[in-house]
């Protein structure tokens, strides 16, 4: 897998094992994943992955189209669901609210965001802020993959309740990780 790596991986490698590096594991994370279907010569295989978009409060599908309506021309192609269920409720130290998978085009949101107290709008600005990376690609800047840059970020702003949405998450981010 790591033979023909570009050398942004194979120094986030070389950084992982000498200094267990958590930047580093994120980045070997990422190209992991990505290619884990070239391991021994197979063909990547599609995603196992069931497609929920109907939450018990939110309906991804819907804000999908919306968003893709209002925001990309309809232009986004991409598969969204919530991501798997966890197990009994917990505090967290952190939370991916939301990913986007280029190879399958899956962008997954993650289930904490489906509860009764979150509101449409914030769930709408993780989506949103999803769907741009379809837009926007990645470039390595500096040795580093850079996922947001600044066209990212300026996009990302334009979403309708941006800094509304800033604002909820910073006083609600406690509950949020206890899920």
């Amino acid at each position: 897998m790591f033979a023909d790596a570009d050398p942004v991986i194979t120094r986030a490698l070389a950084h992982y094992i000498a200094e267990n590096d958590a930047g580093a594991s994120r980045v070997l994370g990422d190209f992991i994943d990505a290619n884990a279907g070239h391991v021994r010569g197979r063909a990547r295989r599609a995603p196992t992955q069931l497609i929920f978009t109907a939450g018990e409060h939110h309906d991804l599908r819907q804000l999908f189209d919306e968003l893709n309506t209002r925001y990309f021309d309809g232009k986004i192609d991409a598969a969204i669901t919530w991501g798997a269920r966890t197990g009994r409720p917990r505090r967290r130290n952190s939370i991916k609210m939301g990913s986007y998978s280029v190879e399958d085009r899956l962008i997954r949101i993650h289930r904490s965001l489906d509860r009764a107290f979150v509101p449409r709008f914030f769930v709408a600005w993780i989506v949103f802020h999803e769907m741009l990376h379809q837009v926007h690609d990645i470039r390595v800047k500096n040795g580093r993959r850079e996922f947001h840059s600044k066209a990212f970020l300026a996009d990302e702003a334009l979403f309708e309740h941006f800094d509304q949405a800033k604002s909820w998450e910073r006083r609600h981010l406690d509950a949020l990780l206890t899920y």
